[in-house]
């Protein structure tokens, strides 16, 4: 098999959660721009409409499915809708999550509560399903996990205090390594990326105060771009990463090798 067709998804049906916008849109870009069929999730339907027609406007095949995975009664229903619109879901990229920042002294349980239930409940629930529905009898199947730097190491508290989003965090990738473990016998690659700094709703707060800190504790000197993620992406969702698996992957410059 030549590389460009190890690389080629064409045929191959995508899910992104979290897919709206920022880093999941960018990975939604990517898939589509290789060939996949997207499916993308978010909370917002007027974000998922206009996430949508910028897919279509690049060529893509886009469909959007409004749904809070932080309320595991509408996992299975997703799920459902997915695989009784596609047929088939061959990778799927858990990419939604949220963060809190607050002393663990002070950190409210509802925060905790809420962080467990979307980062890490919610991802373990759609992958059981998409691998037992499609991947297993399908005996092919790819999951990418977005964990965090912050899972595989603790925030510099001259940043942000967050101890439920860290400990969710390192919750995904030990929940990585055990599904790669146990569904490899099946044709099942599991990876997790973890990004580092990438300008996003979700770090506006932190780099608006501490954005210069960052890029020079950065070998790079530089932040996370649009592009940065798209590659990994397609290499671990393709028959390019079939030996690859139970992996975090640290895509942030090299700060976490300082």
């Amino acid at each position: 098999m030549g590389v460009k067709q190890l690389f080629d998804l064409a045929g191959r049906v995508a899910v992104v959660t979290g897919g709206s916008r920022g880093l999941g849109l960018q990975m939604a870009e990517a898939l589509g721009e290789m060939g996949a069929r997207i499916a993308i999730t978010a909370r917002k339907k007027d974000e998922l409409d206009a996430a949508v027609a910028h897919l279509e406007g690049l060529g893509v095949e886009a469909t959007a499915y409004p749904c809070d995975l932080g309320k595991r009664e509408q996992v299975e229903p997703l799920a459902a809708a997915m695989l009784q619109r596609f047929g088939k879901v061959d990778i799927l990229v858990n990419n939604a999550g949220a963060t809190w920042g607050a002393p663990a002294e002070d950190h409210p349980i509802e925060a905790w509560d809420k962080l467990v239930n979307l980062n890490l409940t919610g991802m373990f629930l759609l992958s059981q399903i998409i691998a037992k529905r499609s991947m297993i009898p399908a005996k092919w199947g790819r999951i990418v996990n977005i964990a965090s730097v912050n899972g595989i190491q603790a925030t510099d508290m001259r940043l942000l205090k967050n101890a439920a989003y860290v400990a969710t965090k390192h919750g995904v990738v030990g929940l990585t390594r055990q599904l790669a473990t146990e569904w490899g016998e099946h044709g099942i690659t599991v990876n997790a990326i973890c990004p580092g700094f990438f300008p996003s709703k979700m770090t506006k707060a932190t780099l608006d105060t501490a954005g210069e800190f960052v890029k020079q504790a950065t070998p790079t000197g530089r932040l996370g771009g649009d592009e940065d993620l798209k590659g990994l992406t397609v290499l671990l969702a393709s028959d390019a990463s079939r030996h690859i698996t139970g992996q975090a992957i640290a895509v942030d410059g090299g700060a976490t090798i300082i």
